[in-house]
């Protein structure tokens, strides 16, 4: 899980989390604005609720126990009936739904269903919410994008330094350019099978319908490994062992 973002919907701060790489909205901040958490239960006695959350789990969670779904559905808009996140999550294995402890915590659910909740709330507060969520998401992207232009051309100052220093410590001055090539690409291979596990011509016999090449298709992640490893490769010290 990664650390807690915020967004402010009408002033009013709302948290929300990564979980199995899908976005959680804290449905406990969402409610402060219309009272306590006594809202929250309204909504999860539903009977409409409780057929959106099941249906959820059924197209989204293989491990969702659908009888159990069932028997909270015939009992659901009764009068004794009652349901919390926690015993929703503990009896069908649900996924949609989570409860959060400690500091920061509160019940948190996938945006698909934090949005249908805001609608219980108030369909103004509903599409506010989406919309500084969607602004938010869109500037993480915008962010990761630039990050990723940097660690890409970082990559290839270094694999230039990288190939200079092959040139100064490594390659006799009478071989030809084409023995000099094949110096040059298999040193810059075993950075390749050091990080994504082949050789540059494996990849593009691998992908031959991806444009550019594999360093080109790499993420943030493995660009900066890159980065660092050909740093770590130029180094005098390292050349000469």
């Amino acid at each position: 899980m990664t650390k807690s973002r915020s967004l402010s919907v009408q002033g009013t701060p709302v948290t929300f989390i990564t979980r199995h790489e899908q976005d959680y909205i804290s449905l406990t901040d969402m409610v402060k604005r219309f009272g306590d958490e006594s809202v929250l239960y309204g909504w999860l006695r539903n009977r409409n609720t409780v057929e959106f959350l099941g249906v959820w789990e059924l197209i989204n969670n293989p491990a969702f126990k659908p009888l159990e779904f069932e028997r909270f559905k015939s009992q659901a808009g009764l009068n004794s009936f009652s349901l919390s996140p926690s015993k929703w999550v503990e009896a069908t294995g649900a996924i949609g739904l989570y409860a959060k402890a400690g500091r920061g915590g509160g019940t948190y659910a996938h945006r698909d269903i934090a949005f249908e909740f805001g609608s219980w709330l108030s369909p103004e507060f509903k599409l506010y919410l989406i919309t500084e969520f969607q602004r938010l998401k869109e500037e993480e992207a915008r962010v990761a994008s630039l990050e990723w232009n940097f660690q890409r051309t970082l990559a290839k100052v270094n694999y230039r330094i990288h190939t200079d220093a092959i040139k100064e410590h490594l390659v006799p001055r009478q071989l030809t350019k084409t023995q000099t090539a094949t110096i040059y690409a298999s040193e810059a291979d075993l950075l390749n099978v050091a990080l994504f596990g082949m050789t540059a011509a494996q990849w593009r016999e691998a992908n031959p319908k991806v444009a550019g090449n594999m360093r080109d298709a790499a993420t943030l992640e493995q660009l900066i490994v890159l980065s660092n490893m050909a740093k770590f490769a130029q180094s005098p010290k390292n050349q000469s062992c």
